[in-house]
């Protein structure tokens, strides 16, 4: 029952999709809904495949500086897959807060921050383990260090000079290291020194009174005897005793000089009402990080004034109150709830009878536990390759057809990931898709890993008989839209163009044109009397040297003006145009991919 019962504080394992891995949160607060539904207030965490790209590099590059200041020898010893495990225990933390069903819990589990004393491989050894160094922050989409973590190692000590020896004088110049503020041995007594005290919170009592500022901010004698007696009137009170030799007669006229009476402001009395009310709000959201207080909130005030008005914030009536009402607040909310053990089968279960997970897993064997095992000789599991289990899981995109065994399927749902790394990772082939040749042998790709080990769908396109006819029927809508070919074609439009055109075009014939062929033996004679000259390879080489790069360069694009010119696309192919354009057209440049042979100008080739 303690394993079932969740209290405030504890890191937990939340539900979200039966697919993807679990949530991890920090419960904050227990809240009992108006339906009597039970909802936890949980800080965020997430895991590395929850943040883009360029943040997972920048984590990568603290965690190598994080290697080199430890300087440890364990993190070489780790082995890949050690390493790639060691990447699903770490999260980022966040400060962003939000309410899930407490129903919705699955578990518990440990976070905390990353301990550069504890050695890595502990984490991995412990179950539910995981660790941070770094805070995301998903609004802004940045990744910072955690200010919390405690700094451990030689370069954070303080450096100790060595004991001196009884009689061994001190070198050093003090009146340089300290500055003396108040002398013990005085010629006054304590009577006199309070005296002297109470003449001073007076004249701060009068000057608030003569200030236009202060008499808004107090507007009532007692608040302004209340602000006057602070401890900044009694500092500058000592101060200016000390400063005229514990004369008393010439402080206090220190503390009236010609000007008026001098006028002592601790931080409370500078901050206005607005100051405040923000000062308790970023206290509210970000604790005593005074940093990010300052950058979100007061960022007109500096780090000092806000950390020695925080000081003086918690000696007011206004901090015990708040201190009580929270109190309070915390008696009436819930300590701890319960929730029962989640047994629902999970709809990515793949069911040991079904004939179309039978035919894709294999046969079936007697498990352990009493239960039908599928066996697995054509869909292997994509983590761990077993094809034993008790239990699949159908993992990834459905099309991928992808399965994993019951173990491989509570590690991704709590750590977010394979234990094996992924093809992805590395160049290590699936195992169902080996890169095998038509002989059976291990084939690998002479291009890039990222695409030998990409999985791809054959496909190819049907084109419908309808769209064959309007190609046809609407050529002169099509002819206009090649003109803007970077315009896209609304074909739902020339769809209904044609069904339109359809019934006048059904008494017309649309055959194609038989094109009118020379015969063989007009071809021969005309090639008999215009032989092509015979040359030396020396002079054909030198020939060829001789001729530009330009002219050497064969041309791909065959939709080029140059090629097409004016002519239509039926001309082009011989579906309709003159036999004698195509067979003698004349092209200067070197002879493109189909047949031709050069005539009496060695600049003019004629494509047969």
């Amino acid at each position: 029952m303690a394993a079932n019962m969740y209290r405030v504080g504890d890191c937990v394992f939340f539900e979200n999709s039966s697919s993807n891995p679990f949530l991890i949160r920090r419960i904050e607060e227990l809240n009992k809904t108006v339906n009597g539904n039970v909802e936890a207030k949980c800080v965020c965490f997430y895991r590395r495949r929850d943040i883009s790209s360029s943040l997972i590099a920048l984590a990568d590059k603290h965690a190598k500086e994080v290697e080199e200041e430890m300087e440890n020898a364990e993190l070489q010893e780790l082995s890949e897959n050690e390493r790639h495990q060691l990447k699903h225990r770490e999260l980022f933390l966040s400060r962003q807060l939000e309410s899930l069903p407490a129903t919705h819990i699955r578990g518990k589990c440990s976070v905390t921050l990353l301990n550069e004393t504890e050695l890595l491989l502990s984490y991995l050894e412990r179950e539910d383990t995981f660790f941070y160094s770094l805070v995301y922050d998903p609004q802004l989409k940045t990744l910072l260090a955690d200010k919390g973590e405690i700094r451990v190692g030689p370069q954070y000590q303080a450096d100790i000079t060595d004991l001196m020896k009884e009689g061994e004088e001190d070198g050093r110049d003090q009146s340089e290291m300290e500055a003396k503020v108040w002398d013990g041995d005085i010629p006054l007594t304590d009577k006199q020194i309070d005296q002297f005290l109470v003449v001073a919170r007076s004249v701060g009592t009068f000057a608030r009174a003569l200030d236009c500022s202060s008499s808004v901010r107090q507007p009532s004698l007692h608040m302004s005897a209340a602000a006057a007696s602070r401890d900044i009137t009694q500092f500058h009170a000592m101060d200016t005793l000390y400063k005229n030799t514990y004369e008393v007669s010439q402080a206090i006229s220190a503390l009236v000089p010609q000007g008026g009476p001098v006028l002592c402001r601790d931080e409370m009395e500078e901050w206005s009402a607005s100051e405040a009310n923000m000062f308790e709000e970023a206290l509210e959201k970000y604790g005593k990080d005074f940093e990010d207080i300052q950058q979100d909130f007061l960022p007109w005030k500096s780090l000092t004034s806000i950390v020695e008005y925080y000081y003086m914030w918690k000696t007011t009536d206004r901090y015990v109150q708040q201190k009580r009402l929270k109190a309070a607040e915390a008696e009436s909310k819930l300590k701890q709830v319960y929730i029962p053990n989640y047994n629902k089968p999970n709809p990515n279960q793949i069911n040991g009878t079904n004939t179309k997970a039978g035919a894709m897993n294999g046969g079936s064997v007697l498990a352990p536990n009493g239960t039908v095992a599928v066996l697995g000789p054509e869909r292997a599991c994509e983590s761990c390759f077993t094809t034993q289990s008790y239990q699949w899981y159908s993992w990834g995109p459905p099309n991928m057809q992808c399965r994993l065994c019951a173990a491989c399927w509570a590690y991704w749902k709590k750590y977010g990931g394979l234990k094996m790394p992924t093809r992805l990772d590395s160049e290590r082939p699936g195992p169902h898709r080996n890169n095998l040749n038509v002989h059976g042998t291990l084939a690998r790709s002479g291009t890039s890993s990222k695409f030998a080990v990409k999985t791809r769908q054959a496909f190819y396109l049907h084109t419908t008989k309808l769209t064959k006819i309007a190609r046809r029927l609407c050529q002169d809508i099509l002819q206009q839209a090649a003109r803007h070919p970077y315009v896209p074609i609304n074909s739902a439009a020339i769809k209904a163009e044609c069904t339109l055109r359809l019934p006048e075009a059904e008494n017309q014939t649309m055959g194609m044109k038989r094109a009118a062929r020379k015969p063989l033996e007009t071809i021969v004679q005309y090639l008999e009397a215009h032989p092509c000259p015979k040359q030396d390879r020396a002079q054909v080489g030198l020939h060829i040297s001789s001729v530009t790069p330009a002219r050497l360069m064969p041309i791909l694009n065959h939709s080029s003006p140059t090629i097409l010119g004016k002519r239509s696309y039926e001309q082009h192919n011989g579906i309709d145009g003159s036999m004698k354009k195509r067979l003698l057209m004349p092209y200067k440049g070197m002879m493109n991919h189909t047949q031709g042979r050069q005539m009496e100008d060695p600049q003019v080739t004629y494509f047969l």
